[in-house]
């Protein structure tokens, strides 16, 4: 029969598997296999290890009625212009900061709290 802190050491459907101090090999595989059964797996899973969707710069015409010739500008990418594959994909990168996050010991998550990305925490 399995004791609590087995359960938490290699987690469950419903949750990641708890890091600590000594189990970070075992813990990095486990937490990726639980990644990849979430909804949106494949997309937390690529998330994590390639890091988050990038919003591409959209060029627009440029002015030619300017005193400098501009011939070419860009914008980032807005939310309206996002295809659903690309929304699907921001909404995986934070499903994936919130799956490394959860059930990490107060000092670990000290360490990692200034991360912006699931892939930093990861790298870190």
């Amino acid at each position: 029969m399995s004791t609590q802190q087995d359960i938490y050491a290699v987690g469950s459907e419903s949750r990641p598997p708890v890091l600590n101090k000594e189990n970070y090999v075992p813990w990095s595989s486990r937490l990726l296999w639980y990644a990849k059964s979430r909804p949106n797996g494949k997309l937390i899973h690529n998330s994590i290890l390639n890091g988050p969707y990038v919003r591409r710069r959209i060029p627009e015409p440029g002015d030619a009625e300017r005193d400098v010739n501009v011939t070419e500008t860009f914008h980032e990418q807005t939310d309206d212009e996002l295809s659903e594959k690309e929304l699907e994909q921001i909404e995986a990168d934070d499903q994936a900061i919130q799956t490394i996050l959860l059930d990490l010991s107060k000092d670990i998550y000290a360490a990692v709290d200034s991360c912006e990305t699931a892939q930093e925490i990861w790298l870190r």
